[in-house]
């Protein structure tokens, strides 16, 4: 039995619209029982938290779009998890939610069955760039979105937008943070666009019909960093930004290297150096768990080199960094080039990026690692 605490997700792969960016795995509930899907999670999560010591600390609810689920379902799910995971231990509980799922009502409904932190995907607040991205809200639903969960008294709200979409121009992004920040939420994350395998948006890139654009990445990246830490939000990692006390706790253990549970279709497990990730079928999941117990497609060892190369590409993206002697010679060389080039910071044998370097994160971690 695992002795460490640990982090929990659920996936609940189900939207009303399948967005043509996004590469999670994901589909509308078509004739799926919703019901007997609950079942299948609530039997999994049961399973898994038997086999560690302590109870999750946190449980991330992602998707696909979790705030779907009607009432009935969201208490069926809540109550049983409740049953299995000690939430009175709990330090956070978030639900993604997308604007055009709930209600006041529904709001106080994910309120009262525990949840402490919910993360709206609303992305921009640009009519054209929305329907770019295939979102089914519009601007005002996105505002009246975020009031509704002000009065719902969330504990915790996290607005993400995304920047770099075709066709949006700088006054669209800067437009969507203000707009965000007037909104007055907890925390923001603000995302790059990713062209990922197996989306629209992929075979489009590959098509010229898209492009990527580094020097337009970084302005929009650098205006966000400017805007967001000027009104009093704390840039504690690459994309995210919070008020005291409204870090994402779940995703910092995560960058931390903290061991977590996966629980769903396509959810991914790391424990004890062992990674498995379950099979993207939600029909088949479904299947599995009934007849056979778990729904595992794929698991592999771990190797202590894996481990070191993940522990520096994430905590890289932190403001706490990375310990120095997690590189070799070589990488402690490459790092103090890129140091003098002012890409990084090197003190008391950690290793932080710069303000200059956080755009580039992602190729100074190929670097020095």
């Amino acid at each position: 039995m695992a002795k460490q605490d640990v982090l929990a997700y659920l996936h609940i792969p189900f939207c009303h619209r399948v967005c043509p960016y996004c590469s999670f795995y994901k589909h509308t509930p078509g004739g799926t029982s919703i019901s007997s899907f609950i079942d299948a999670v609530l039997w999994e999560a049961r399973k898994k938290v038997a086999t560690i010591t302590n109870s999750p600390r946190t449980l991330f609810m992602g998707g696909g779009t979790p705030s779907m689920l009607s009432p009935t379902h969201l208490e069926k799910l809540m109550l049983g998890l409740r049953e299995i995971m000690d939430f009175s231990i709990m330090e956070e509980i978030t639900l993604e939610a997308n604007p055009a799922t709930f209600d006041l009502s529904k709001a106080r409904l994910f309120r009262d069955l525990g949840v402490t932190r919910v993360s709206l995907g609303i992305q921009s607040f640009s009519a054209p760039v929305l329907q770019t991205l295939g979102r089914e809200h519009d601007p005002e639903q996105a505002i009246r979105s975020v009031e509704i969960l002000h009065e719902a008294e969330i504990p915790s709200i996290n607005i993400d937008l995304m920047f770099s979409i075709p066709g949006q121009t700088h006054l669209d992004w800067v437009s969507s943070l203000d707009q965000a920040t007037a909104l007055v939420p907890h925390h923001i994350s603000a995302y790059n666009l990713t062209y990922e395998e197996d989306t629209a948006f992929f075979q489009s890139l590959l098509a010229g019909e898209m492009q990527i654009d580094s020097d337009r990445d970084g302005d929009h990246f650098a205006i966000a960093h400017d805007r967001l830490t000027a009104v009093g939000y704390d840039h504690y990692e690459t994309s995210n930004y919070a008020r005291p006390g409204h870090h994402s706790t779940h995703n910092r253990g995560y960058w931390s290297g903290e061991d977590y549970l996966g629980i769903g279709p396509s959810a991914v497990s790391t424990l004890d150096a062992v990674r498995s990730k379950n099979i993207s079928d939600t029909e088949r999941y479904i299947d599995m768990m009934h007849n056979i117990g778990h729904a595992t497609a794929e698991s592999e060892i771990l190797k202590a080199e894996d481990l070191r190369l993940e522990r520096i590409a994430l905590g890289l993206r932190t403001r706490e960094g990375i310990a120095v002697n997690l590189l070799d010679e070589a990488g402690q060389d490459r790092a103090q080039q890129l140091a003098s080039m002012g890409l990084l910071e090197i003190c008391d044998r950690q290793i932080v990026v710069t303000r200059m370097g956080s755009a580039l994160v992602d190729g100074i971690a190929g670097e020095i690692a």
